[in-house]
Protein backbone atom coordinates (compact mmCIF):
# COMPACT_ATOMS: atom_id res chain seq x y z
CA UNK A 1 0.00 0.00 0.00
CA UNK A 2 2.67 2.67 0.97
CA UNK A 3 4.65 1.33 -2.61
CA UNK A 4 1.15 2.10 -4.48
CA UNK A 5 1.04 6.04 -2.22
CA UNK A 6 4.45 6.61 -2.96
CA UNK A 7 3.84 5.88 -7.14
CA UNK A 8 0.90 7.34 -7.00
CA UNK A 9 2.86 10.54 -5.85
CA UNK A 10 5.11 10.40 -8.30
CA UNK A 11 3.06 10.02 -11.20
CA UNK A 12 1.32 13.58 -9.64
CA UNK A 13 4.78 15.37 -9.80
CA UNK A 14 5.83 14.28 -13.12
CA UNK A 15 2.17 14.97 -14.38
CA UNK A 16 2.35 18.73 -13.06
CA UNK A 17 6.16 19.11 -14.03
CA UNK A 18 7.19 22.03 -16.07
CA UNK A 19 7.49 22.02 -19.49
CA UNK A 20 8.62 25.15 -21.00
CA UNK A 21 12.08 23.57 -21.73
CA UNK A 22 9.87 21.61 -23.78
CA UNK A 23 8.29 24.51 -25.61
CA UNK A 24 9.72 26.79 -28.48
CA UNK A 25 10.86 30.40 -27.31
CA UNK A 26 10.29 33.23 -29.02
CA UNK A 27 13.15 35.84 -29.40
CA UNK A 28 11.00 38.25 -26.61
CA UNK A 29 10.88 35.03 -24.30
CA UNK A 30 14.58 34.66 -24.60
CA UNK A 31 14.98 38.36 -24.16
CA UNK A 32 12.87 39.07 -21.14
CA UNK A 33 14.25 35.84 -19.45
CA UNK A 34 17.84 36.51 -19.99
CA UNK A 35 17.00 40.02 -18.54
CA UNK A 36 15.54 38.47 -15.41
CA UNK A 37 18.15 36.18 -14.99
CA UNK A 38 21.42 37.16 -15.90
CA UNK A 39 23.97 38.23 -13.04
CA UNK A 40 25.51 41.36 -14.75
CA UNK A 41 21.99 42.96 -15.25
CA UNK A 42 21.45 42.12 -11.53
CA UNK A 43 24.64 43.66 -10.32
CA UNK A 44 23.33 47.01 -12.03
CA UNK A 45 19.95 46.47 -9.90
CA UNK A 46 21.85 46.76 -6.69
CA UNK A 47 23.98 49.63 -7.77
CA UNK A 48 20.65 51.26 -8.77
CA UNK A 49 19.44 50.68 -5.33
CA UNK A 50 22.43 51.79 -3.69
CA UNK A 51 21.82 55.10 -5.43
CA UNK A 52 18.45 55.54 -4.39
CA UNK A 53 19.63 54.86 -0.57
CA UNK A 54 22.27 57.49 -0.78
CA UNK A 55 19.60 60.04 -2.34
CA UNK A 56 17.46 58.93 0.84
CA UNK A 57 21.02 60.12 2.81
CA UNK A 58 21.50 63.28 0.90
CA UNK A 59 17.51 64.74 1.74
CA UNK A 60 17.94 63.34 5.48
CA UNK A 61 20.67 65.87 6.16
CA UNK A 62 18.08 68.46 6.67
CA UNK A 63 16.62 66.62 9.25
CA UNK A 64 17.70 67.98 12.81
CA UNK A 65 19.70 65.17 14.92
CA UNK A 66 18.96 63.98 18.17
CA UNK A 67 21.53 62.46 20.96
CA UNK A 68 21.62 61.26 24.07
CA UNK A 69 24.36 61.11 26.37
CA UNK A 70 24.82 59.45 29.84
CA UNK A 71 28.21 60.23 32.24
CA UNK A 72 29.59 58.53 35.70
CA UNK A 73 32.32 60.18 36.81
CA UNK A 74 34.34 59.05 40.32
CA UNK A 75 37.25 61.31 41.55
CA UNK A 76 39.93 59.96 44.28
CA UNK A 77 42.51 62.59 46.32
CA UNK A 78 43.27 65.89 46.69
CA UNK A 79 40.77 68.08 45.46
CA UNK A 80 38.60 71.50 45.36
CA UNK A 81 36.27 71.73 47.65
CA UNK A 82 33.07 74.03 48.17
CA UNK A 83 34.52 76.29 50.69
CA UNK A 84 37.41 76.90 47.91
CA UNK A 85 39.90 74.63 50.24
CA UNK A 86 41.45 71.68 48.89
CA UNK A 87 41.29 68.20 50.74
CA UNK A 88 41.34 64.31 50.30
CA UNK A 89 38.18 63.50 49.07
CA UNK A 90 36.09 60.98 46.63
CA UNK A 91 33.43 62.30 44.60
CA UNK A 92 31.17 61.05 42.35
CA UNK A 93 29.20 62.63 39.75
CA UNK A 94 25.95 61.79 37.40
CA UNK A 95 25.03 63.71 34.24
CA UNK A 96 22.08 63.35 31.56
CA UNK A 97 21.77 65.30 28.35
CA UNK A 98 20.03 65.49 25.16
CA UNK A 99 20.45 67.51 22.18
CA UNK A 100 19.85 68.65 19.09
CA UNK A 101 21.09 70.94 15.72
CA UNK A 102 19.28 71.50 13.00
CA UNK A 103 21.25 73.33 9.36
CA UNK A 104 19.91 76.28 8.89
CA UNK A 105 22.47 77.44 5.95
CA UNK A 106 25.09 75.35 4.66
CA UNK A 107 25.86 77.48 1.35
CA UNK A 108 23.15 75.53 -0.79
CA UNK A 109 25.48 72.20 0.10
CA UNK A 110 22.50 70.28 1.52
CA UNK A 111 20.01 71.12 -1.82
CA UNK A 112 22.72 70.62 -4.58
CA UNK A 113 24.22 67.51 -2.78
CA UNK A 114 20.01 66.08 -3.20
CA UNK A 115 20.54 66.84 -6.28
CA UNK A 116 23.66 65.42 -7.05
CA UNK A 117 22.15 62.09 -6.36
CA UNK A 118 19.17 62.68 -7.80
CA UNK A 119 20.96 62.72 -11.10
CA UNK A 120 23.31 59.54 -9.95
CA UNK A 121 20.43 57.63 -9.18
CA UNK A 122 18.55 58.46 -12.81
CA UNK A 123 22.34 57.66 -14.27
CA UNK A 124 22.36 54.40 -12.24
CA UNK A 125 18.78 53.51 -13.85
CA UNK A 126 20.06 54.15 -17.66
CA UNK A 127 23.08 51.55 -17.16
CA UNK A 128 20.93 49.07 -15.93
CA UNK A 129 19.02 49.70 -19.16
CA UNK A 130 22.08 49.43 -21.25
CA UNK A 131 23.23 46.33 -19.47
CA UNK A 132 19.58 45.21 -20.43
CA UNK A 133 19.90 46.61 -23.77
CA UNK A 134 23.58 44.85 -23.68
CA UNK A 135 22.13 41.12 -23.32
CA UNK A 136 19.11 41.63 -25.62
CA UNK A 137 21.61 42.14 -28.36
CA UNK A 138 23.61 39.24 -27.41
CA UNK A 139 20.76 37.13 -27.24
CA UNK A 140 19.31 38.46 -30.52
CA UNK A 141 22.55 37.18 -32.41
CA UNK A 142 22.66 33.88 -30.29
CA UNK A 143 19.14 33.68 -31.73
CA UNK A 144 20.09 34.21 -35.37
CA UNK A 145 22.65 31.78 -34.99
CA UNK A 146 20.26 28.61 -34.17
CA UNK A 147 18.12 29.76 -36.72
CA UNK A 148 20.32 29.87 -39.42
CA UNK A 149 22.02 26.82 -37.74
CA UNK A 150 18.64 25.07 -38.11
CA UNK A 151 18.43 26.02 -41.75
CA UNK A 152 21.22 25.03 -42.86
CA UNK A 153 20.77 20.98 -41.24
CA UNK A 154 17.81 21.04 -43.12
CA UNK A 155 19.48 21.91 -46.32
CA UNK A 156 22.07 18.88 -45.31
CA UNK A 157 19.33 16.72 -44.70
CA UNK A 158 17.80 17.70 -48.04
CA UNK A 159 20.62 16.62 -49.49
CA UNK A 160 21.02 13.18 -47.94
CA UNK A 161 17.05 12.48 -49.06
CA UNK A 162 18.88 13.95 -53.19
CA UNK A 163 21.56 11.47 -52.51
CA UNK A 164 19.23 8.27 -51.00
CA UNK A 165 16.81 8.41 -53.93
CA UNK A 166 20.13 8.42 -56.57
CA UNK A 167 21.56 5.51 -54.62
CA UNK A 168 18.18 3.67 -54.65
CA UNK A 169 17.71 4.30 -58.48
CA UNK A 170 21.28 3.15 -59.25
CA UNK A 171 20.73 0.23 -57.52
CA UNK A 172 17.62 -0.84 -59.27
CA UNK A 173 19.52 0.16 -62.68
CA UNK A 174 22.39 -2.03 -61.40
CA UNK A 175 20.07 -4.67 -60.73
CA UNK A 176 19.45 -4.80 -64.66
CA UNK A 177 22.19 -4.21 -66.21
CA UNK A 178 21.92 -0.66 -66.73
CA UNK A 179 24.50 1.28 -64.24
CA UNK A 180 27.99 -0.24 -62.92
CA UNK A 181 29.20 -1.33 -59.47
CA UNK A 182 31.51 2.05 -60.07
CA UNK A 183 28.67 4.64 -60.46
CA UNK A 184 26.77 2.64 -57.68
CA UNK A 185 29.79 2.88 -55.17
CA UNK A 186 30.58 6.97 -56.50
CA UNK A 187 26.58 7.54 -55.15
CA UNK A 188 27.03 5.40 -52.31
CA UNK A 189 30.62 7.62 -51.14
CA UNK A 190 28.44 10.80 -52.17
CA UNK A 191 25.62 9.64 -49.73
CA UNK A 192 27.98 9.19 -46.95
CA UNK A 193 29.49 12.53 -47.19
CA UNK A 194 25.91 14.35 -47.05
CA UNK A 195 25.79 12.09 -43.96
CA UNK A 196 29.01 13.56 -42.20
CA UNK A 197 27.94 17.28 -43.64
CA UNK A 198 24.41 16.63 -41.68
CA UNK A 199 25.60 15.42 -38.96
CA UNK A 200 28.41 18.80 -38.99
CA UNK A 201 25.49 21.04 -39.45
CA UNK A 202 23.12 19.19 -36.19
CA UNK A 203 26.43 19.60 -34.05
CA UNK A 204 26.34 23.23 -35.07
CA UNK A 205 23.08 24.05 -34.32
CA UNK A 206 23.63 21.93 -30.69
CA UNK A 207 26.24 24.48 -29.62
CA UNK A 208 24.54 27.50 -31.07
CA UNK A 209 21.60 25.84 -28.38
CA UNK A 210 24.19 25.75 -25.90
CA UNK A 211 25.39 29.43 -26.52
CA UNK A 212 21.76 30.43 -26.18
CA UNK A 213 21.39 28.38 -23.27
CA UNK A 214 24.16 29.66 -21.26
CA UNK A 215 23.02 33.51 -22.04
CA UNK A 216 19.70 32.73 -20.48
CA UNK A 217 21.14 30.95 -17.13
CA UNK A 218 19.35 27.82 -18.26
CA UNK A 219 21.01 24.65 -16.67
CA UNK A 220 21.02 22.54 -19.28
CA UNK A 221 20.39 23.09 -23.32
CA UNK A 222 18.26 19.76 -23.66
CA UNK A 223 14.62 20.10 -25.22
CA UNK A 224 15.54 23.99 -25.87
CA UNK A 225 14.02 24.95 -29.16
CA UNK A 226 13.21 28.28 -30.90
CA UNK A 227 9.99 29.57 -32.86
CA UNK A 228 11.09 30.12 -36.62
CA UNK A 229 10.00 33.28 -38.42
CA UNK A 230 6.18 32.55 -40.09
CA UNK A 231 6.22 36.13 -41.19
CA UNK A 232 8.65 35.87 -44.83
CA UNK A 233 8.10 39.42 -45.61
CA UNK A 234 10.83 40.18 -43.30
CA UNK A 235 12.99 38.88 -45.45
CA UNK A 236 11.75 41.32 -48.48
CA UNK A 237 14.58 43.88 -49.56
CA UNK A 238 13.86 48.04 -48.53
CA UNK A 239 14.23 49.52 -50.96
CA UNK A 240 15.40 52.98 -48.58
CA UNK A 241 17.22 52.50 -46.03
CA UNK A 242 17.07 55.73 -43.34
CA UNK A 243 20.73 57.27 -42.97
CA UNK A 244 23.35 57.42 -40.43
CA UNK A 245 22.67 60.46 -39.48
CA UNK A 246 18.72 60.22 -39.00
CA UNK A 247 19.46 57.20 -37.37
CA UNK A 248 21.88 58.83 -34.43
CA UNK A 249 19.71 61.70 -34.21
CA UNK A 250 17.17 59.06 -32.79
CA UNK A 251 19.55 57.42 -30.90
CA UNK A 252 21.15 60.18 -28.80
CA UNK A 253 17.30 60.69 -27.94
CA UNK A 254 16.68 57.51 -26.46
CA UNK A 255 19.91 54.88 -25.99
CA UNK A 256 20.05 54.67 -22.04
CA UNK A 257 24.25 55.27 -22.85
CA UNK A 258 23.97 58.86 -23.92
CA UNK A 259 21.40 59.26 -21.19
CA UNK A 260 23.87 58.20 -18.45
CA UNK A 261 26.33 60.15 -19.57
CA UNK A 262 24.50 63.30 -20.11
CA UNK A 263 23.08 63.01 -16.47
CA UNK A 264 26.43 62.19 -14.77
CA UNK A 265 27.87 65.80 -17.09
CA UNK A 266 24.89 67.21 -15.02
CA UNK A 267 25.88 65.88 -12.17
CA UNK A 268 29.58 67.33 -12.23
CA UNK A 269 28.20 70.66 -12.65
CA UNK A 270 26.11 70.04 -9.50
CA UNK A 271 29.88 68.83 -7.90
CA UNK A 272 31.30 72.35 -9.12
CA UNK A 273 28.47 73.90 -7.28
CA UNK A 274 29.02 71.82 -3.94
CA UNK A 275 32.15 72.60 -3.25
CA UNK A 276 31.62 76.47 -3.97
CA UNK A 277 29.80 76.01 -0.49
CA UNK A 278 33.01 76.40 0.95
CA UNK A 279 32.94 79.77 0.89
CA UNK A 280 29.93 80.64 1.90
CA UNK A 281 29.25 80.56 5.62
CA UNK A 282 27.17 78.10 7.56
CA UNK A 283 24.44 78.59 9.86
CA UNK A 284 22.74 76.04 12.47
CA UNK A 285 20.62 75.87 15.49
CA UNK A 286 21.09 73.77 18.76
CA UNK A 287 18.85 73.13 21.65
CA UNK A 288 19.16 70.39 24.50
CA UNK A 289 18.58 69.91 28.20
CA UNK A 290 20.32 68.15 31.02
CA UNK A 291 20.99 67.72 34.37
CA UNK A 292 23.75 66.37 36.88
CA UNK A 293 23.73 64.20 39.97
CA UNK A 294 27.33 65.10 42.96
CA UNK A 295 27.75 63.69 45.86
CA UNK A 296 31.26 64.16 47.95
CA UNK A 297 32.66 61.93 50.47
CA UNK A 298 31.98 63.64 53.83
CA UNK A 299 29.58 65.98 53.25
CA UNK A 300 25.90 65.41 53.09
CA UNK A 301 24.48 65.30 49.72
CA UNK A 302 20.64 65.85 48.70
CA UNK A 303 18.50 63.08 47.17
CA UNK A 304 19.28 61.64 43.54
CA UNK A 305 15.53 63.11 42.47
CA UNK A 306 16.23 66.28 44.01
CA UNK A 307 19.68 67.28 42.67
CA UNK A 308 18.48 66.14 39.20
CA UNK A 309 15.10 68.23 39.29
CA UNK A 310 17.84 71.34 41.04
CA UNK A 311 19.95 70.68 38.25
CA UNK A 312 17.80 70.75 35.32
CA UNK A 313 18.78 73.02 32.80
CA UNK A 314 17.84 74.06 28.99
CA UNK A 315 19.47 76.01 26.22
CA UNK A 316 18.65 77.25 23.00
CA UNK A 317 21.83 78.76 20.39
CA UNK A 318 22.63 79.75 17.03
CA UNK A 319 25.97 78.89 15.45
CA UNK A 320 27.42 80.86 12.75
CA UNK A 321 30.72 79.66 11.15
CA UNK A 322 32.46 82.36 8.76
CA UNK A 323 35.37 80.65 6.55
CA UNK A 324 38.19 83.61 6.14
CA UNK A 325 41.25 81.22 5.13
CA UNK A 326 41.56 77.36 3.87
CA UNK A 327 44.67 76.97 3.19
CA UNK A 328 43.11 77.15 -0.56
CA UNK A 329 41.27 73.78 0.08
CA UNK A 330 38.05 75.02 -1.48
CA UNK A 331 39.87 77.05 -4.21
CA UNK A 332 41.58 74.12 -5.12
CA UNK A 333 38.16 71.77 -4.60
CA UNK A 334 36.54 73.72 -7.31
CA UNK A 335 39.42 73.39 -9.54
CA UNK A 336 39.31 69.93 -9.42
CA UNK A 337 35.55 69.45 -10.17
CA UNK A 338 35.48 71.64 -13.19
CA UNK A 339 38.67 69.47 -14.06
CA UNK A 340 36.59 66.26 -13.31
CA UNK A 341 33.63 68.13 -15.18
CA UNK A 342 35.76 68.47 -18.46
CA UNK A 343 36.57 64.74 -17.82
CA UNK A 344 33.05 63.84 -18.26
CA UNK A 345 32.26 65.73 -21.14
CA UNK A 346 34.98 64.30 -22.76
CA UNK A 347 33.51 60.60 -21.74
CA UNK A 348 29.88 62.18 -23.39
CA UNK A 349 31.76 63.07 -26.34
CA UNK A 350 33.61 59.70 -26.82
CA UNK A 351 30.39 57.74 -25.99
CA UNK A 352 28.37 59.75 -28.51
CA UNK A 353 31.45 58.89 -31.18
CA UNK A 354 31.59 55.54 -30.39
CA UNK A 355 27.49 55.06 -31.13
CA UNK A 356 27.87 56.79 -34.42
CA UNK A 357 30.72 54.37 -35.45
CA UNK A 358 28.40 51.56 -34.43
CA UNK A 359 25.49 53.03 -36.11
CA UNK A 360 27.67 53.43 -39.23
CA UNK A 361 29.02 49.58 -39.18
CA UNK A 362 25.34 48.86 -38.75
CA UNK A 363 23.96 50.86 -41.42
CA UNK A 364 26.89 49.66 -43.76
CA UNK A 365 26.03 45.53 -42.74
CA UNK A 366 22.79 46.16 -43.76
CA UNK A 367 23.43 47.12 -47.03
CA UNK A 368 25.78 44.85 -47.89
CA UNK A 369 23.15 42.03 -46.48
CA UNK A 370 21.29 43.49 -48.79
CA UNK A 371 23.29 43.19 -51.63
CA UNK A 372 24.13 39.62 -50.52
CA UNK A 373 20.66 38.57 -50.32
CA UNK A 374 19.94 39.94 -53.60
CA UNK A 375 22.75 38.12 -55.55
CA UNK A 376 22.38 35.11 -53.63
CA UNK A 377 18.53 34.89 -54.22
CA UNK A 378 19.56 34.99 -57.91
CA UNK A 379 22.34 32.30 -57.69
CA UNK A 380 20.12 30.33 -55.94
CA UNK A 381 17.40 30.41 -58.80
CA UNK A 382 20.00 29.78 -61.77
CA UNK A 383 21.47 26.92 -59.39
CA UNK A 384 18.06 25.06 -58.52
CA UNK A 385 17.59 25.31 -62.56
CA UNK A 386 20.55 24.39 -63.68
CA UNK A 387 20.38 21.35 -60.90
CA UNK A 388 16.87 20.33 -62.07
CA UNK A 389 18.27 20.11 -66.12
CA UNK A 390 21.18 18.38 -64.90
CA UNK A 391 19.56 16.27 -62.88
CA UNK A 392 16.83 15.39 -65.69
CA UNK A 393 19.90 14.45 -67.86
CA UNK A 394 21.76 12.24 -65.66
CA UNK A 395 18.64 10.10 -65.01
CA UNK A 396 18.04 9.72 -68.58
CA UNK A 397 21.82 9.12 -69.08
CA UNK A 398 22.62 12.07 -71.13
CA UNK A 399 25.03 13.40 -68.04
CA UNK A 400 27.81 11.80 -65.80
CA UNK A 401 27.15 11.30 -61.84
CA UNK A 402 30.22 13.41 -61.57
CA UNK A 403 27.94 16.44 -63.35
CA UNK A 404 24.95 15.77 -61.26
CA UNK A 405 27.08 16.04 -58.37
CA UNK A 406 28.72 18.92 -59.01
CA UNK A 407 25.10 21.04 -60.11
CA UNK A 408 23.91 19.38 -56.83
CA UNK A 409 26.55 20.78 -54.58
CA UNK A 410 26.33 23.55 -56.35
CA UNK A 411 22.59 24.15 -55.61
CA UNK A 412 23.01 23.27 -52.11
CA UNK A 413 25.78 25.79 -51.92
CA UNK A 414 23.31 28.49 -53.09
CA UNK A 415 20.58 27.38 -50.72
CA UNK A 416 23.06 27.96 -47.69
CA UNK A 417 24.25 31.09 -48.90
CA UNK A 418 20.82 32.47 -49.19
CA UNK A 419 19.60 31.44 -45.87
CA UNK A 420 22.86 33.11 -44.36
CA UNK A 421 22.33 36.54 -45.97
CA UNK A 422 18.70 36.25 -45.11
CA UNK A 423 19.15 35.89 -41.97
CA UNK A 424 22.44 38.61 -41.68
CA UNK A 425 20.27 40.81 -43.38
CA UNK A 426 16.80 39.83 -40.71
CA UNK A 427 19.35 40.73 -38.14
CA UNK A 428 21.11 43.88 -39.50
CA UNK A 429 17.42 45.48 -39.93
CA UNK A 430 16.31 44.96 -36.16
CA UNK A 431 19.58 46.17 -35.24
CA UNK A 432 18.63 49.18 -36.93
CA UNK A 433 15.71 49.40 -35.39
CA UNK A 434 16.91 49.07 -32.52
CA UNK A 435 18.89 52.11 -32.13
CA UNK A 436 16.15 53.94 -33.25
CA UNK A 437 14.61 53.06 -29.79
CA UNK A 438 12.52 50.10 -30.72
CA UNK A 439 12.12 46.66 -29.83
CA UNK A 440 14.64 43.71 -30.72
CA UNK A 441 11.85 41.52 -33.01
CA UNK A 442 11.72 39.35 -35.59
Amino acid sequence: MKKFALLSFIICLLSFSPVDAQQSWSLKQCCDYAVAHNITVKQYENQRRQREIQLSTARNQRLPDLSASAGQNFSFGRGLTAENTYTNTNTSSTSFSLGTSVPLFTGFQIPNNIKLNQLNLEAATQDLEKAKNDIRTSVAQAYVQILYSMEIADVAHRQISIDSVQVARLQSLLEVGKASEAELAQQKATLAQSHLTATQAENNLQLAILSMTQLLELNSPDGFSVVRPSDFSLFTLHSSLTTPDEIFAEALTVKPEIQAQQLRLRSADNNIKIARAGYYPTLSFNAGLGSNYYKTSGFEAKSFGEQMKNNFSQYLGFNLSIPIFNRFQTRNSIRSAKIDRDNQQLTLDNTKKTLYKEIQQAYYNTIAAQQKLQSSDQARESSETAFRLIQAKYENGKSTITEFNEAKNNYLKAESDLTQARYEYLYQQALIQFYRGKELSF
